[in-house]
């Protein structure tokens, strides 16, 4: 199936965040990773940490978990260009993370408007296996271009916290806990020996069809293999046969809109934040698209 970058384009300079224009301008070969960094340093507060939408449901000012998790995409977007804000953003989860090394899902908020249900109703006094293992996963994808992240101690912390966490795991997690957590292992597979038995055990829980549906969502949302293993020739792409990643990207390639972007299927919170996710997620979807031939 075609994709067609020139309305993706149009798309992007007519609904899309900064931000998100920078991202794709960088996807699509314009390599100005300078501009990139610039827009990210619009949600930076002077913690070290960020807020103010750059999670487009967490639409609160303050330095957030969630929010971090989008900032070292970035930082691997611009990769391999030196970004010494990522060390400061470690250094800001450093101080943040509870006793266990773990990541609250949400710190405390002066406001809630704009924000959606999951984020505004967090406990901050309990570690999040969902929000810790994804940050840590892009954060070690980060690491293997910056050695000031790969040495930060927030990082090794984390990565314990979240090994241990999966190793105790007695039954099927709810599905983006599972997604994250494969994720996670994905990602310190190389690394991390004890990786790969967890990585085994936890595929366990995947259908043949790779889509799992998510408990509480919207009528239709549900992840799939891609959500899942986005990226080609990693660990956690075995564990789907061949077809059924293929037949993903084809729903993928499949997705995009008359209008040149792709949407998602989970709640709509807010009006700017259903924008900003749509800008997200087309370079989300072009950058998967392109890492597997597709573009």
């Amino acid at each position: 199936m075609n994709i067609d970058l020139s309305v993706a384009a149009d798309f992007m300079a007519t609904h899309a965040r900064v931000l998100d224009r920078r991202r794709f301008q960088l996807l699509m070969g314009e390599r100005d990773p300078a501009a990139v960094l610039a827009a990210l340093d619009g949600y930076r507060n002077p913690d070290g940490g960020y807020g103010w939408g750059l999670e487009p449901d967490l639409r609160s000012p303050e330095s957030q978990p969630g929010a971090a998790l989008h900032a070292f995409e970035v930082f691997e977007d611009v990769a391999p260009a030196a970004c010494p804000r990522a060390s400061e953003l470690c250094d800001w989860l450093e101080s943040v993370s509870l006793p266990d090394g773990g990541l609250p899902f949400a710190l405390p908020r002066a406001s809630n408007a704009g924000n959606a249900p999951w984020w505004a109703g967090a406990d901050s006094t309990v570690s999040s296996l969902q929000i810790t293992s994804v940050t840590a996963a892009v954060a070690h994808r980060v690491a293997a271009h910056l050695p000031d992240v790969a040495a930060h101690p927030w990082l090794e912390r984390a990565t314990r916290y979240c090994l241990d966490t999966i190793a105790a795991l007695d039954r099927q997690p709810p599905a983006y806990i599972l997604a994250f957590a494969l994720r996670f292992l994905d990602a310190v597979h190389d690394t991390h020996p004890e990786a790969a038995g967890l990585l085994e055990r936890l595929g366990a829980y995947l259908p043949a069809g790779g889509q799992v549906r998510v408990e509480g969502g919207t009528e239709h949302e549900m992840l799939r293999p891609l959500d899942f293993a986005p990226f080609p020739d990693r660990p956690v792409r075995a564990l789907f046969a061949p077809e059924v990643i293929e037949a993903d990207l084809d729903r993928l390639a499949g997705m995009q809109k008359d209008d040149g972007g792709w949407t998602v299927d989970y709640a709509q919170i807010s009006p700017a934040g259903v924008l900003d996710w749509r800008g997200y997620t087309t370079v989300g979807a072009l950058g998967i698209l392109l890492r597997n031939g597709r573009v």
